[in-house]
């Protein structure tokens, strides 16, 4: 095990560098591109989409020093009232997010809404001159990223995607360790996230006062099909493949995301899916299950499954197979098994006859002597552990916000963003389709 320093050090080697909103008509002009931000000057921030995952991106973002919160949008009254409980009575809150945008106090802001509103909030965000860090999947449907992936250039905003694997100190071990040949030639990678609980199959709790009076519907559906209020459906949104982009859209794309950091591929050529829905069957048209294969064209495999039925205990990971050994992730933890190829090609002479065994070998041993190692034994498993309380979500804000202040490239841009979640969705096509989809990783096109 490494300790803190080296491993910091090691791992810095190979760092590379909801609801809450309403459409938006052009009503922002192209911002100019914006000034180098003193270090010392706090980014002041704002949060559109206050749900679970938008409320814990901002207590984590505020632990980065230099950070203040000045602004909250979301639909629900409830989030926006438990805003002020959490970060102070002075927060802004409103259900239009317009608002925030219009505010000239506002540097970025996080968008954590249901996927559907990803592209136009964050659109909107930077034609109106503010930075984006954009919660995962970058997209709902595929014509949403080159728009995302246009707007950033041509207004020449920071926009980051929230897979925060990318910021990862083991990712970044594990990236080095990769292509260092720890493993040989990479042949295979198998990934999982599985989940046994109802809340993790979705099932978020739902306010006892959830009425069309404290929820703005209309906001909240944008530009989903029109339907009569539904308080399941505004509250456990990632169910319905009008707002979310199931477990692909959840899941998967941390898993591309991290595949694509570690190996510096761009992604898959083929993906074939399958999957349905195996237990929760309670009017969701998102599948519980899903399983995929796809190929990369730098020669390995990629193979993803997610199960919300699993009999154990939430579990993530990666195995990344090689011709000379394997390297796990689990947790926070990297773990490397050596196994080299045989320096010989072995015999199978037993069915020979006596002389044809004895002459066979005699000719083997003078082409493969038998070998005398010397000095100390391989070490043939190494594990790479982070530091106690070690946080990649952290990181990820820290590296947003430091690319806020310096305007230097981010370390998951729209481009990765797009690759990353494209190719997860590739999977829902495949499923839908029920044959092979081909995609092109440099055109970020389906062929």
């Amino acid at each position: 095990m490494l300790d803190r320093r080296t491993f910091l050090q090691s791992a810095a080697k190979t760092a590379t560098i909801a609801a809450a909103a309403t459409r938006l008509h052009p009503l922002f002009a192209q911002a100019a591109a914006p000034a180098p931000r003193s270090p010392n000057d706090a980014v002041q921030l704002a949060l559109i989409g206050a749900g679970i995952q938008g409320q814990g991106d901002t207590r984590t973002a505020l632990q980065v020093p230099g950070v203040k919160l000045v602004a909250v949008a979301d639909c629900y009254d409830g989030r926006l009232a438990h805003a002020k409980e959490l970060w102070g009575a002075d927060i802004f809150t409103t259900r239009d997010y317009r608002e925030i945008l219009a505010r000239p106090d506002v540097d970025a802001v996080l968008i954590a809404t249901p996927d559907h509103w990803h592209k136009q909030a964050a659109i909107d965000a930077m034609r109106a001159g503010k930075d984006v860090y954009l919660e995962k999947p970058m997209i709902h449907i595929y014509p949403d990223g080159p728009e995302i992936i246009d707007a950033a250039h041509s207004t020449n905003r920071i926009l980051q995607v929230g897979s925060q694997r990318v910021s990862s100190i083991i990712y970044a071990k594990a990236k080095e360790l990769l292509a260092a040949g720890a493993i040989g030639k990479l042949n295979m990678i198998t990934a999982r996230w599985d989940r046994n609980s109802s809340t993790g199959a979705w099932n978020y709790s739902i306010p006892l006062d959830a009425s069309p009076e404290t929820c703005d519907w209309p906001r909240f559906s944008g530009s989903a099909p029109k339907m009569p209020f539904s308080a399941e459906r505004f509250f456990q949104w990632r169910k319905w493949k009008d707002y979310g982009s199931g477990v692909a859209g959840d899941l998967f794309v941390h898993l591309f995301s991290g595949t694509h950091f570690i190996t510096g591929a761009h992604g898959p050529t083929r993906a074939m899916a399958t999957g349905g829905l195996r237990f929760w069957k309670d009017g969701r048209d998102a599948n519980d299950v899903l399983l995929a294969l796809f190929d990369y064209p730098e020669g390995f495999n990629l193979s993803l499954h997610v199960n919300f039925v699993d009999g154990g205990e939430e579990s993530e990971g990666f195995l990344f197979t090689g011709s000379e050994g394997l390297m796990e992730i689990a947790g926070n933890t990297v773990t490397v098994t050596r196994t080299p190829l045989e320096s010989e090609p072995g015999f199978t002479v037993s069915t020979f006859t006596d002389a044809m065994q004895q002459q066979y070998m005699e000719q083997y041993r003078k082409k493969y002597p038998i070998p005398h190692p010397s000095g100390p034994p391989a070490n043939e498993v190494q594990k790479f552990v982070a530091p106690e309380g070690y946080s990649d979500s952290y990181d990820h804000f820290h590296n947003f916000f430091n690319a806020v202040r310096s305007r230097q490239p981010v370390v998951e841009d729209a481009t990765f963003g797009f690759r990353a979640a494209g190719a997860a969705l590739l999977s829902n096509l495949s499923v839908e389709r029920g044959s092979v989809v081909r995609w092109n990783p440099e055109t970020m096109k389906i062929a």
